[in-house]
């Protein structure tokens, strides 16, 4: 992993933390991202004292603003010549609806559109048949259906279902991109990380959990191992492959969340 360059999306604390950390051990360039700049700044300076690594950089961006992504994009571009990781490990639980920047339900414009945009717009900069990898970190709450008349929470809003909602939407994106990006030799894959003891856990589930520490492992094994060379399309959990919901393989589903996904980021 020395000197692979990987991204990190809501790096500044939990588990995309720690496997800033983890990586950042194994010699590679991390990329740590979050909404707060001072925040952002101050973790990517805690990593290099904690590991020694000079090369960790750090940018900041609100995952909710299409606009606030694009720029996120642009700047990795001017500043990066590759990506060879990307992880999609962002996340929020929100109790009551409250609307992004553009007017869309922020758990899905957080959990789910902002890192499908991202994923759009950094495409041409991952490296094909390289070994490069796409991570996405999903949940075991993922939903076992979904309504597209109530994908923003336009018919009702319950917080948990938001959430786990846009936890099979991590799925079926996994999914349908591992299709898209496999003639290019680039795999996409996601994963339940545990239940780990960070600020979205609190939030939704209130106290307990394991460490962070736990929790990192499954983000950091689908980075680095080699066993995993070529495969793609698999949702993973105590870093093995295991089935996701039945309504998550439905070739049809993860299509249309695809292009009303491609509608809303104006893709």
């Amino acid at each position: 992993m020395k000197d692979k360059i990987i991204l990190i999306t809501g790096s500044t604390d939990g588990i995309g933390k720690q496997t800033a950390i983890d990586l950042a051990e194994m010699g590679s360039v991390i990329i740590i991202h979050g909404r707060d700049q001072d925040k952002t700044r101050n973790t990517a300076d805690e990593i290099k004292g904690l590991t020694g690594n000079g090369n960790i950089h750090y940018l900041t961006s609100d995952l909710s603003s299409l606009k606030q992504v694009k720029l996120l994009s642009e700047e990795i571009h001017v500043k990066f010549q590759k990506i060879n990781v990307l992880i999609n490990n962002a996340g929020v639980y929100e109790h009551r609806k409250v609307a992004s920047h553009d007017g869309h339900e922020m758990t899905f414009a957080v959990n789910h559109l902002g890192h499908f945009y991202l994923t759009h717009l950094l495409k041409d900069l991952i490296p094909v048949n390289n070994d490069s990898r796409i991570i996405n970190v999903s949940s075991m709450a993922h939903a076992g259906s979904i309504d597209f008349e109530n994908l923003q929470g336009e018919k009702y809003y319950d917080g948990y279902n938001a959430y786990s909602l846009s936890k099979l939407c991590n799925i079926l994106f996994t999914y349908e991109a591992a299709r898209r990006f496999q003639p290019k030799g680039i795999t996409v894959n996601c994963l339940h990380p545990g239940v780990i003891r960070t600020k979205l856990l609190r939030a939704g589930w209130g106290l307990g959990g394991a460490p962070v520490q736990s929790g990192s492992k499954a983000s950091v094994y689908l980075a680095t191992s080699s066993e995993l060379k070529g495969v793609t399309g698999k949702y993973f959990s105590n870093s093995r492959p295991v089935h996701s919901s039945g309504v998550s393989y439905d070739s049809c589903i993860q299509q249309q969340l695809w292009e009303i996904s491609k509608g809303l980021c104006g893709i």
